[in-house]
């Protein structure tokens, strides 16, 4: 009767409340997680002589970023990231951090690229139901170059290089290394793609 219906509407907003608890508890660790892990991309810095670009495995977490949590959260966890170094957290490259190192840097617009590529990759595999591998690299080939995109833009506007030379000093040391991150996380993905997916839809 009426108190069986009052019971059942009480409890399907338990139900709900926790659902959404949970919810929200899963996107919070997700982001988190992923600030972690592409702060420990950035210590793994291989330095080149002839750019002021390094060598790092942050292309890596930040397609992870946009695939698994999603055209939001992935880069939510990416700008939360730039935020981290800009208050002085050593998360950048070689454990750099401040406003400094992001209004000086040479390296400023592949950080803001993380950001854009992050929310490209994901609203790309969310285009999917069950993304298969080709699409995966795909879209995490377009967050790539999205990344080289804002990158070498910077580049050249910060150190006044002509477009060739900060092709050259930008994109082409590090496109077979991409290629390889890139073809790693797409396979990860893959792997656990179904369950992210029930975490983050």
């Amino acid at each position: 009767g009426r108190a069986e219906r009052e019971l059942m509407r009480r409890s399907g907003i338990a139900v709900t409340t926790t659902w959404r608890e949970v919810r929200a508890v899963s996107a919070a660790i997700g982001v988190v997680a992923f600030v972690v892990m592409t702060a420990l991309g950035a210590h793994v810095r291989i330095p080149l002589p002839w750019t002021p670009v390094p060598i790092t495995l942050q292309t890596f977490f930040v397609h992870l970023a946009g695939a698994t949590l999603g055209p939001a959260l992935g880069p939510l966890s990416q700008a939360l990231y730039i935020l981290a170094g800009t208050a002085g957290m050593p998360v950048f490259a070689g454990g750099a951090s401040g406003l400094a190192y992001l209004v000086k840097g040479a390296t400023t617009g592949y950080l803001i690229g993380f950001v854009v590529a992050g929310a490209l990759v994901g609203w790309l595999t969310r285009r999917r139901a069950d993304p298969g591998i080709l699409w995966i690299l795909t879209s995490m080939a377009a967050g790539s170059l999205v990344i080289y995109a804002c990158g070498v833009s910077w580049l050249a506007w910060s150190l006044k290089l002509s477009l060739p030379v900060a092709l050259a000093k930008g994109m082409l040391p590090f496109l077979v290394g991409d290629v390889l991150k890139t073809s790693a996380a797409a396979g990860l993905y893959r792997s656990y793609r179904r369950r992210a997916r029930m975490v983050f839809p």
